[in-house]
């Protein structure tokens, strides 16, 4: 666990891989995660009393260079993170329903 702001840096992966960043906290505040090469940010409600975790999965163009992965917490939260590579999921196509009138 880690507390206030830090910044990791990750490796190049394969062609079409997507990067996995999970994110999670336990303490009161909310943190920022940016991964700054890509342009993606996202935020993170933590909470004193409980661990809360995120899982984001990247697969914009330029994922598979290597970059850097940079927190931006409040010193009352702690705080860890795991970045990884993977097969990006597939999107749930949306289903249409049918109403009976």
């Amino acid at each position: 666990m880690t507390t206030g702001s830090a910044s990791f840096t990750y490796s190049k992966g394969k062609k079409g891989d997507a990067l996995i960043v999970a994110v999670r906290c336990q303490g009161a505040g909310k943190i920022k995660v940016a991964v700054r090469s890509v342009h993606v940010t996202f935020p993170l409600e933590c909470v004193a009393d409980q661990v809360s975790t995120t899982y984001n999965q990247v697969g914009v163009g330029g994922v598979d260079r290597s970059g850097v992965v940079s927190v931006e917490a409040p010193s009352s939260v702690r705080w860890s993170m795991t970045i990884g590579r993977g097969e990006p999921a597939q999107e749930e196509t949306p289903t249409a329903k049918s109403e009976s009138l």
